[in-house]
């Protein structure tokens, strides 16, 4: 996958921008506030159909203006073209590809994005929910049969809820089969992913910190002695006391080891940012060993992320990677030594105004 043309309008300060981007690396240079982060921000929502920088998208468009229009022209890995777009306004949204209406997770099988940016150490450091999205995300890209199975639990799980918090006990156990039912299929491509993650995350983790010593480690949400149904039952008087369910794919969670040691308690912020660079990374790798569209990366303020050295290898490792990457700095010297990276394109961003250089 491939952008080959990218139009934002009426995104926080960028009033119009349209880019020709570099299959390879793009390079956007600016001052601060300049609107680097809102052209990164453009393309999330766009693969997305969300934003990275508000939990409330409409706050995203540009003052006095509305609506919010993100496009594009993609290529696809088999040469295809394609045409998407997201629309925003205050009362609704509206997506289409090719001239079609569509919905959020046909935009994102369209475009995958991963963002890097230097928030992403919360990945180790917060709760679990950010490790259960980032899982998820992988997941929904590597198996189609996952996001219908993780609806349909979702469904089950706020019905079953309701129902504790009422206490209407005799319409439970048809909830709870629901839930060990969809449960289980959800834990099991939670696990299958995890199983190929983990050579992909070694491999990377060993370039960026030259160590073999890490591992993941998966937690279902429940005791896996027992099935989900038999923990649903033990749990009960526990969910009627206090309205909610505590046991199932909802509450999973992985933890990162180093050396047999809890990576958050054990290493430095620098490490971590580096275990998470190679965490996102070989998510992508595996996306892109699936066969289907290239991942595009973002990567926003990277001299916030690594040193020069590490900045190095990145660049290296990206420019070896096939994949379409967009990175901000305040300067092009932030990058390094760009003689080995091939093609890439310089944009320069000023108040909202987007222009190659």
């Amino acid at each position: 996958m491939t952008l080959l043309k990218l139009d934002v309008f009426s995104l926080r300060n960028i009033h119009s921008a349209s880019i020709q981007p570099a299959a390879g690396i793009n390079f956007i240079i600016g001052a601060n506030a300049s609107g680097k982060s809102s052209l990164l921000e453009a393309i999330f929502i766009l693969g997305r159909a969300r934003s990275f920088r508000t939990h409330h998208i409409k706050q995203a468009i540009g003052f006095d203006q509305t609506p919010l229009i993100v496009s594009a022209q993609l290529r696809h890995h088999t040469g295809d073209i394609s045409n998407l777009g997201i629309q925003i306004d205050n009362k609704q949204s509206e997506i289409r590809i090719d001239q079609e209406n569509r919905q959020k997770a046909d935009l994102a099988y369209a475009l995958p994005v991963q963002l890097i940016h230097p928030k992403s150490y919360l990945l180790l450091d917060a709760g679990p929910q950010h490790r259960r999205e980032f899982l998820d995300w992988g997941i929904f890209n590597h198996n189609r049969n996952f996001l219908p199975n993780w609806r349909r639990y979702g469904k089950a799980l706020q019905q079953r809820n309701a129902l504790l918090k009422t206490r209407q006990t005799n319409q439970l156990a048809a909830w709870d089969r629901e839930l060990a039912e969809y449960g289980y299929w959800i834990n099991r491509f939670r696990n299958e992913y995890i199983d190929l993650l983990q050579p992909a995350f070694l491999q990377l983790a060993g370039h960026f910190l030259d160590t073999s010593l890490v591992e993941l480690r998966y937690s279902a949400g429940w005791d896996e002695r027992q099935t989900l149904d038999q923990c649903l039952k033990a749990d009960i008087e526990k969910d009627l006391r206090y309205g909610f369910t505590h046991s199932g794919p909802h509450r999973a969670d992985f933890l990162t080891f180093h050396n047999n040691k809890l990576v958050r308690d054990y290493l430095s912020r620098g490490q971590q940012k580096l275990l998470v660079l190679a965490l996102l990374l070989s998510q992508v790798d595996l996306l892109n060993q699936g066969g289907q569209n290239n991942c595009c990366i973002l990567i926003d303020d990277l001299t916030a992320e690594l040193d020069a050295a590490n900045r190095a290898k990145l660049l290296k490792y990206l420019a070896s990677l096939g994949c379409q990457v967009f990175m901000t700095s305040t300067d092009l010297t932030d990058f390094g030594d760009l003689n080995s990276v091939g093609n890439y394109k310089v944009f320069h961003v000023e108040q909202g105004h987007i222009s190659p250089i």
